[in-house]
């Protein structure tokens, strides 16, 4: 929205005032991330039981006069942004703003965050507990409204239906012992490991949310429930399978449970370290044909949205080059592009009580990144995007590439790791030989990275542009993530450890002058992310203040 089209908000909301889905705060210079936590809880429930889109929390109105007095709170960009990421944190199921809008008024500075309505059948939690109003008042979220949230899906959600004749005794032991795992790691800053392994196991599976009041249900069995109990969800399947296609030919068929088979069926996929050569260099890189998590990623999603009622099974197809996935039922909210660009939260599942369990033992996440980050993925790997194929209308199909299509492609994303995504997903329909709009293919010209006429475009082949000079070409050409690792590693051999500011110093100015003190920035912040993960680096520091030494 633009600055006129908030003022009018604005004032439509102080004119409506203070109800269940809009708070007014002054906030000053500050406001407890806690206390937000609490109202984007309360808001969000209240937008979904009253049948509205989004709820409203405006920060830099008085709350007695009912005036605009601006604030101050957060006015680095940064910071503010920073707040979504705390927020999805902090809440169950994982959402965040929509927008935070900052209206320049006459009286100051407003804040507008723009809350999303609790998804159909689940309510949102902040730091464990669910919140709701009562007018002005911020007040627990009762067991009444609770039940009307979750209810609002249970008949129609297959996954959410109890099984009566099931017991804990069709659970696999080993499947529960890994829930338990699971679980404790995403709420290890909430409860401790040895606290969640003392747990009954039926209250366990309440607080993970696999099972209702104490009762088996389908998902429990999908996710959690031994193989010879596959009986009990008939005529339902309850199959993952595997098939080889090619020169040789095989397939396997994985039952329950879900929870440890995804893992079985990926170590069946033929999984070989591919090679790729940079341009004008001798020592190639290797990568692994197919990244593990971006496979359980998209498997994951299979499962949860697969359409159960349609008795089919989740299929995966290994071809020389790539994976196929496809699961039942179309996709059911909005358009994968909108996933990959970060534009969709979405509003509603078709497995809602699997979907949050699958998240409360960290198999998935209810944001919609999972998508995004799969492409992502593929991009830091040097390989093709994935592509959805939703031409059949009950079904989702899915191609992961595990192979080079263009190699002009691949070594201008080794070269440039700082591309934007809207910039690969263009060159990677380039390489497929897809149309782009004008616009796209416009920026990518002037940028050296495409050549030839429309509608024949390919990936330019060359390293730099041919009226750079060769100082220009060493300045601004960046170096593979691995020679600026290996700096940071024979630092803190020597030295110990390092701070971030003397990372910063150790790498700013060996980084490509191509990229602005912004990109520097977060490149090196990526770096150390990526090292970190890797377990080669650890922080034994705080986040505020990090102090980084090799791993034990």
């Amino acid at each position: 929205m633009d600055q006129v089209e908030l003022k009018s908000l604005l004032d439509e909301l102080i004119a409506r005032w203070e109800c269940e889905v809009v708070e007014f705060k002054q906030a000053d210079n500050d406001y407890k991330t806690s206390e937000i936590g609490k109202y984007f809880s309360a808001l969000a429930n209240e937008a979904n039981l009253r049948g509205v889109e989004s709820g409203w929390l405006v920060f830099g109105v008085n709350n007695k006069s009912r005036t605009v007095v601006g604030t101050n709170y957060r006015p680095d960009a940064e910071q503010l942004n920073g707040l979504k990421h705390q927020m999805a944190q902090g809440t169950e199921p994982s959402i965040t703003f929509r927008a935070i809008h900052e209206l320049h008024h006459g009286g100051g500075r407003v804040l507008l965050f723009e809350i999303p309505a609790a998804p159909r059948g689940m309510p949102v939690a902040w730091q464990g507990h669910f919140y709701a109003r009562a007018g002005e008042s911020l007040m627990p979220l009762g067991l009444d409204k609770q039940d009307e949230i979750r209810n609002q899906t249970l008949a129609q959600d297959w996954t959410a239906q109890l099984v009566p004749s099931a017991t804990l005794d069709d659970l696999d032991g080993e499947a529960v012992g890994k829930a338990r795992e699971s679980f404790a790691k995403k709420y290890a800053n909430r409860v401790s490991v040895d606290e969640v392994m003392d747990w009954p196991l039926a209250t366990f599976l309440d607080r993970a949310r696999v099972t209702r009041d104490g009762h088996i249900t389908r998902a429990t069995l999908l996710l959690l429930g031994k193989a010879e109990s596959a009986w009990r969800l008939n005529p339902h399947p309850a199959q993952l399978t595997w098939s080889l296609e090619g020169p040789e030919r095989a397939y396997e068929h994985f039952g329950l449970p879900f929870l440890l088979n995804t893992t079985r069926l990926y170590q069946r996929i033929r999984n070989i370290q591919l090679r790729i050569l940079p341009q004008d260099e001798l020592l190639p890189i290797e990568v692994p044909k197919y990244d593990q998590k971006i496979v359980l990623e998209a498997l994951h999603n299979c499962i949860a949205h697969q359409d159960y009622s349609r008795n089919g099974r989740v299929v995966v197809t290994e071809q020389q080059d790539r994976l196929i996935f496809i699961n039942e039922g179309g996709f059911y909210d909005g358009q994968p592009d909108e996933y990959v660009q970060g534009t969709k939260t979405p509003r509603r599942y078709r497995n809602p009580f699997l979907a949050q369990a699958m998240a409360e033992l960290n198999m998935i996440d209810t944001m919609g990144y999972g998508i995004r980050d799969m492409y992502i993925g593929q991009a830091r790997r040097y390989f093709p995007m994935p592509d959805y194929d939703l031409s059949e209308p009950n079904a989702v199909q899915m191609t992961l590439y595990g192979s080079v299509v263009d190699i002009a492609y691949s070594r201008l994303l080794i070269q440039k790791t700082d591309l934007p995504l809207a910039d690969v997903l263009a060159l990677d329909r380039v390489q497929k030989k897809l149309s782009i709009p004008e616009d796209a293919a416009a920026h990518l010209r002037k940028a050296g990275l495409i050549e030839g006429r429309k509608p024949k475009y390919f990936v330019s082949a060359k390293v730099a542009a041919a009226t750079a000079s060769k100082a220009d070409y060493i300045r601004t050409r960046a170096q593979d993530d691995e020679f600026y690792a290996k700096l940071l590693t024979d630092y803190l051999e020597k030295f110990g450890e390092a701070s971030r500011a003397e990372v910063n110093k150790l790498l700013l100015d060996k980084l490509s002058d191509a990229l602005d003190a912004g990109q520097k920035e977060k490149k090196i912040a990526n770096l150390l992310t990526k090292l970190r993960r890797a377990g080669r680096i650890t922080n034994t520091g705080s986040r505020g203040q990090p102090a980084w030494k090799l791993a034990e």
